[in-house]
């Protein structure tokens, strides 16, 4: 019990921070500008972390590699956390991390598309409305490519949404596969 305890508080801490700094990275990769609320959001959860990683890990393009590390990082002290208590092999962690960092992606991104769905319901004057159609659109563009209005609903986050799920599934089929 105290086990699974300490890990939903860890899942929850680092899906939050661990988020926060993938979320960083694709507002960056968007050039979507932090001077809005959840930019100020994003800075003041990951500047901790992620402004040491800058100093030595320099962006590669616009891929903003501290960002990504900081993730990785998070994803690999959960579960070495985890390893002290019992679980798994110290060999596996990085890979561990590795499956939870695409893990945080995956969920990061649903969760995304949901605020996107639901914020399309309501008008709202709102910067947040904005900065989040604007993260939203070029992963629904290639969906409304194909997927017509459906008496004037976009179906198109559904779809990403489906398919969000299947590469969940796929995810957890792979890791189980690998790890055996």
């Amino acid at each position: 019990m105290l086990y699974q305890i300490i890990s939903f508080l860890l899942d929850v801490a680092v899906g939050l921070l661990g988020g926060a700094c993938l979320l960083r990275l694709y507002m960056q990769w968007q050039r979507v500008p932090f001077g809005n609320p959840v930019g100020r959001f994003v800075f003041a959860l990951t500047d901790w972390l992620v402004l040491p990683l800058r100093r030595v890990l320099p962006p590669m393009g616009r891929l903003d590699t501290a960002s990504l590390v900081a993730a990785f990082l998070l994803e690999l002290a959960q579960y070495a956390v985890l390893w002290l208590l019992g679980a798994g092999s110290l060999a596996m962690l990085p890979l561990l991390a590795l499956f939870g960092l695409a893990r945080l992606v995956i969920s990061g991104l649903t969760g995304l598309v949901i605020v996107h769905a639901v914020l399309s319901w309501v008008q709202s004057d709102s910067p947040l409305v904005d900065i989040i159609a604007r993260l939203c659109a070029p992963l629904l563009r290639p969906f409304r490519r194909v997927i017509p209005l459906v008496g004037g609903i976009d179906l198109s986050p559904l779809a990403l949404l489906v398919v969000l799920q299947v590469g969940a599934i796929v995810l957890g089929a792979i890791q189980h596969s690998v790890l055996r």
